[in-house]
């Protein structure tokens, strides 16, 4: 008796909502009708041309005279003259890292001499000079300024010699 009651009590709810929603999408639209009148009435704007657009210009590709992109740009004699790391040198701590793990942290002057201070990976902070070594490709520190370390290192072309290729680590901004 009980379930009977509460299911019809459910579907009269249903069927009354239903109706109420129903009438409300039949709502007066006349204020809308009178806007979209009043639009109608406006003359209608000009509109702009199309841009002209330029002729298609062709293009010949003519490699006579230059150099095949797959040649060498430098010609190198046979890798054993010019520069070359020094194997004899010892390693400095820095050289463990490579130059993207480490990060310029400040500066720091003592009477006419400036320091880089660079932060390694393992969060500990060292003290460089113009000289030092830093980097896995011998990286020489050219010059140290407030706001950079300039270096330069020793890299393998490829074609058995090594270019200088310049580098720099850039003062961090947390």
């Amino acid at each position: 008796m009980i379930r009977a009651s509460l299911r019809a009590f459910v579907l009269v709810t249903a069927v009354l909502t239903l109706v109420a929603g129903m009438t409300a999408c039949g709502g007066n639209t006349s204020d809308l009708k009178q806007l979209l009148a009043e639009k109608k009435k406006r003359p209608g704007s000009h509109i702009a041309p199309l841009p002209q657009m330029a002729p298609y210009e062709s293009f010949t590709y003519d490699p006579t005279g230059l150099r095949s992109p797959f040649a060498p740009s430098v010609v190198v004699a046979n890798g054993t003259g010019g520069i070359r790391p020094d194997a004899h040198r010892n390693r400095e701590f820095l050289e463990s890292s490579s130059l993207d793990t480490l990060r310029m942290v400040g500066t720091l002057r003592v009477k006419e001499r400036v320091y880089g201070l660079i932060q390694s990976k393992d969060g500990l902070i060292h003290r460089v000079a113009v000289g030092n070594y830093v980097g896995q490709n011998d990286g020489k520190i050219l010059s140290i300024t407030e706001s950079k370390i300039t270096v330069v290192e020793i890299v393998p072309d490829g074609m058995g010699a090594y270019v200088e290729r310049p580098a720099l680590i850039p003062l961090a901004t947390h």
